[in-house]
């Protein structure tokens, strides 16, 4: 489930970001200082870019990166625009998951850290949707904002949840995904530290995040693997066969020069994959007029949006896209590595 947006002054449950931007016709600090700070409570690692908009004027800022359970301060003094906007994303890690905002003001991003001046997006920047939100005050004094998801974690289920969530993609068995501590996540823990060569107190590390993100990131000896060995953004989807139906998912988002383990539940009996190099706004990258993109013969339906189908007949009449998918030969107990290179 994507990041929701609402409010609550009495538990101070409201999903807002601030920032400061070095654009002071916008933003100006009083005598009496209140930082504001987004607060995390989602089963993910999050990037947040924050938007303002005052009179005429607008800006965007990002990308601040936030942990599961943690805090960032995103501006130093107080704000006085007269609406503040967020749009936060996922990592790549995760995939097709979580389902992207819905907000009805579309402003500029860039995939590096960016401060973009005005609604006019250039070169590598794009429009993408930011939703107004609305600051708490904090039992500090500050200004306090939080990114929540349905399952209405505190802090510590949402670090449990998200530590859950990474060892299900680095292929250990710690489903459900629930912030719920037993048996089956402790073992699927332990079993990733020894893997790492890390010590059980590893996991209280202010680091872990970074360390599980780095596994999902590099090949596995066991389960699947893509590696992206191009200069292009990769948008990869895994297709599986469980004897009853197909299911093919996607997108997962795969950067240049980095790997990634999609989440496969389960034990199907066959699984496929299909990938395409994009550029910044999402068009799929040709090469002497032909698609740079990687797949086979089995012909399963997708669309440009994040998608999940079961069904995979009539793709064309049911307004999607038919991708032709390559068969994974998965020998049993071994890993397969895909790199995607160019031709």
């Amino acid at each position: 489930m994507g990041p929701r947006f609402r409010g609550d002054d009495s538990k101070t449950t409201v999903v807002a970001a601030l920032f400061l931007l070095a654009t002071p016709t916008l933003l100006f600090s009083t005598p009496a200082r209140a930082d504001l700070k987004l607060c995390n409570r989602m089963s993910y690692v999050v990037e947040a870019a924050i938007g303002i908009d005052d009179k005429s004027a607008t800006a965007t800022r990002g990308w601040f990166r936030i942990d599961p359970a943690a805090c960032r301060v995103v501006a130093q003094g107080n704000i006085t625009a007269e609406r503040i906007l967020l749009h936060a994303r996922s990592l790549p890690v995760y995939g097709a998951s979580p389902a992207p905002q819905n907000g009805t003001d579309n402003l500029c991003i860039a995939p590096k850290d960016f401060v973009i001046a005005g609604r006019q997006c250039r070169g590598s920047q794009t429009a993408v949707p930011f939703t107004e939100i609305k600051p708490s005050i904090g039992e500090d004094g500050h200004q306090v904002a939080y990114l929540a998801e349905g399952a209405e974690y505190d802090d510590e289920q949402a670090r449990l949840a998200a530590i859950q969530r990474l060892l299900v993609i680095a292929g250990y068995d710690a489903a459900p995904i629930d912030g719920v501590d037993g048996r089956k996540t402790q073992n699927a823990l332990a079993a990733f530290l020894k893997a790492r060569g890390l010590g059980a107190d590893a996991a209280q590390a202010p680091n872990f995040f970074e360390t599980m993100i780095a596994a999902v990131e590099t090949p596995s000896a066991t389960g699947l693997t893509w590696c992206n060995d191009t200069q292009y953004r990769v948008m990869a989807s895994i297709a599986t066969d469980d004897g009853k139906a197909v299911t093919s998912r996607g997108w997962y988002r795969i950067e240049p020069g980095k790997c990634l383990h999609p989440d496969v539940t389960g034990q199907p009996r066959r699984i496929f994959s299909f990938a395409e190099a994009v550029d910044s706004n999402g068009r799929t990258i040709k090469i002497n007029s032909r698609p740079l993109n990687w797949g086979g013969s089995t012909m399963l339906c997708t669309r440009e949006a994040q998608f999940e189908f079961t069904e995979q007949g009539d793709c064309g009449p049911r307004g999607l896209n038919a991708s032709g998918y390559e068969r994974v030969d998965m020998t049993a107990g071994a890993g397969k590595t895909i790199r995607f290179g160019m031709p």
